[in-house]
């Protein structure tokens, strides 16, 4: 028997996933998707691509490989406080592997749905496995961003950084099955992308974005894009229990700042605002926690503990190993 063609991949797996939505005019099987603007509202849209080897291992499970696809674009609308509504999908891969394509389809559409996300359209084409995501959403009149952070505004950090990376540890070392560490492969598998918090954050935090990157190199960013210091206050920067456990705590008070891949959302906001905050994380069940604050100045230092010891660089893509 032949392999399946690419449209008949499209066909049987990638067509109809996600959300049902009324402002879908029109949806896979044409050259373009049509989709109907709501009046008044900007739209948001962003692209991730994830490689094989490089954003997941080569034996991720292709149900967790479709999360993540979606996981990590979602992340990046809850940065701009918007609401998710459609997405494209390309897959590159290296054989017609309709296993792994149905996996992939259903971690794909049961997070789509949860989103409310329908999947409008996309690609298959042949080469090294790899996905491509490109999401669209609301973002309201005034959508979050990285450039709106002052002197004096508090810096909040939600969820718990460093999980991710320590479970792509234990993913890697193989110990997947003890139930001690479950969690925390949890947090590396399937990411909780924090939409429903960054939701209500509009109209409270000054700017924000999501941690991809690590705690440090993405207060960075924010610090650069808003012409501001940013100090992290050592004896709020609090790892989980369960990752302590696992790397004991200075590996673990390293790991919550620079290991990446949380994709939970770090923001600032005036000391007034710390009851809507807390509002509002309770509103999304979201846990959150004031590490820092911004200053007048520049970069990011870390205040208490031994700082230099603890700044870890954030992951780059084209700098050395």
């Amino acid at each position: 028997m032949s392999p399946p063609g690419e449209f008949s991949l499209i066909d049987q797996y990638l067509t109809g996933l996600g959300a049902t939505r009324d402002d879908v005019a029109l949806g896979v099987g044409d050259d373009a998707a049509m989709v109907q603007c709501a009046a008044g509202e900007s739209l948001l849209l962003a692209l991730d691509t994830l490689v094989e080897g490089v954003h997941f291992p080569a034996d991720c499970p292709a149900h967790w490989v479709g999360h993540r696809a979606l996981a990590v674009n979602l992340s990046d609308l809850a940065a701009m406080g918007a609401e998710p509504a459609w997405a494209l999908v390309g897959l590159t891969l290296p054989a017609a592997d309709e296993a792994w394509v149905a996996g992939f389809a259903r971690g794909l559409d049961a997070l789509a749905k949860r989103h409310g996300v329908a999947i409008v359209g996309g690609d298959v084409t042949r080469g090294p496995l790899t996905v491509s995501l490109q999401i669209t959403g609301y973002g309201g009149a005034h959508g979050l961003r990285r450039d709106g952070a002052r002197a004096g505004d508090e810096l909040w950090v939600s969820g718990r950084p460093g999980e991710a990376a320590a479970g792509l540890r234990i993913w890697q070392q193989g110990d997947r099955q003890s139930p001690r560490w479950q969690g925390l492969l949890a947090a590396f598998l399937e990411p909780s992308p924090r939409v429903a918090l960054g939701r209500r954050l509009r109209g409270i935090a000054t700017a924000a974005i999501d941690v991809s990157d690590g705690v440090i190199a993405d207060a960075g960013h924010i610090a650069r894009a808003s012409g501001v210091g940013l100090s992290l206050d050592m004896h709020q920067v609090r790892p989980s229990a369960r990752l302590v456990a696992c790397l004991g705590g200075d590996e673990a008070q390293r790991c919550y700042l620079g290991g990446g891949d949380d994709y939970e959302l770090l923001f600032t906001a005036p000391p007034r605002a710390r009851s809507s905050i807390r509002q509002a994380a309770r509103d999304a069940a979201t846990p959150v926690r004031c590490i820092g604050e911004a200053r007048v100045g520049d970069g990011v230092a870390l205040q208490g503990g031994e700082s230099d010891s603890l700044m870890p660089a954030g992951y780059q893509h084209f700098s050395a190993p």
